[in-house]
């Protein structure tokens, strides 16, 4: 991983256009091409940033990041404070809790929780920046991401969201849906999951266990 801690500006062009104006940041750039700048504030959440793979050109005071979608994140450096690398091997994913992990399996053995016929493909499919909880095909043969958490927070949207973008990148999987499910969404995790083009669904976790389930999916 490269961190590089630098007063900048930075510019993205693609599916819509946003300028960072002139300010300190730090530049993340993970092992596997993603690309993320971050500010002091506004918690885990970068400003910007691009998924991979990507293609990063570095001139003197400027990078140039690109993908095979046409989006381009230009970094103009104005001064940099810290410039270093680590390698940070490869460690173990994310351990689910145990209500998550359950959750999951559960849902892995009744999908109509989430929709009428679906197929189980796997569980933790593989994405390059981690897997999903749950593939499942549906009647029609489209592919189902589940992204499975005890409370959904808009955080657990993005992630989703991240991950059907990429999933997306191969032909065998699209077109994809993703669906969202936790025991509570909260609202502002409902509308971001719908400007996301995501569906979600509330499950009673102890109804599950119980064998007698309801949902509630957009």
């Amino acid at each position: 991983m490269r961190l590089v801690v630098a007063k900048c500006t930075v510019t993205y062009s693609g599916r819509l256009s946003a300028v960072l104006p002139s300010g300190v940041r730090l530049v993340m750039v993970k092992a596997d091409g993603c690309v993320a700048i971050h500010a002091d504030a506004g918690a885990y959440k970068p400003l910007n940033w691009m998924m991979a793979p990507n293609h990063v050109q570095e001139f003197e005071a400027q990078w140039v990041v690109t993908n095979s979608k046409g989006e381009t994140l230009v970094i103009d450096f104005e001064e940099v404070f810290s410039d270093s690398a680590h390698d940070m091997a490869v460690g173990p994913g994310l351990v689910k809790d145990g209500v998550e992990h359950t959750l999951r399996d559960l849902i892995a053995a009744a999908p109509d929780v989430i929709a009428a016929n679906l197929e189980l493909v796997r569980r933790e499919y593989p994405t390059p920046i981690g897997p999903v909880d749950l593939m499942f095909r549906d009647g029609d043969g489209t592919m189902v991401a589940v992204e499975v958490k005890r409370r959904g927070e808009i955080d657990g949207v993005e992630q989703l969201a991240r991950y059907v973008e990429l999933l997306d990148q191969d032909a065998r999987l699209r077109p994809l849906r993703g669906i969202f499910a936790a025991q509570r969404v909260t609202p502002q995790a409902k509308v971001l999951a719908e400007q996301r083009g995501l569906g979600w669904v509330e499950v009673d976790y102890e109804a599950l266990k119980s064998g007698s389930v309801e949902n509630t999916l957009f």
